[in-house]
């Protein structure tokens, strides 16, 4: 997940580089009045998203995998977590016992 989220940035300044080069050399109009860096960061921006959609398509699938991962084993580990409680509260009522607040 790190892994995509540096290189989702590296293209983002990546963009910001070629973006801040093309207004400060006229190719692209500037901003007006005191906006022209919120410009620069806006245009980037938009400028990143695609070509992430895009050029990070099997990172973006890789780290969707490991997020799947997790949230199944998490899901595992609790169900193995009220089943044991289940197990320890049955057998405290079969005994006559008061379960116990864990």
């Amino acid at each position: 997940m790190l892994r995509y989220t540096l290189m989702r940035l590296g293209i983002f300044v990546g963009c910001l580089v070629v973006v801040w080069g093309l207004v400060y050399s006229g190719v692209v109009p500037r901003g007006l009045g005191d906006s022209n860096g919120m410009w620069v960061v806006l245009l980037s921006l938009v400028l990143s998203a695609p070509i992430s959609f895009v050029v990070l398509r099997k990172e973006r699938d890789r780290a969707s995998v490991q997020v799947v991962q997790k949230v199944d084993r998490m899901k595992s580990n609790l169900e193995a977590n009220r089943s044991q409680e289940d197990v320890e509260d049955d057998t405290a009522r079969t005994q006559g016992q008061a379960p116990q607040a864990s």
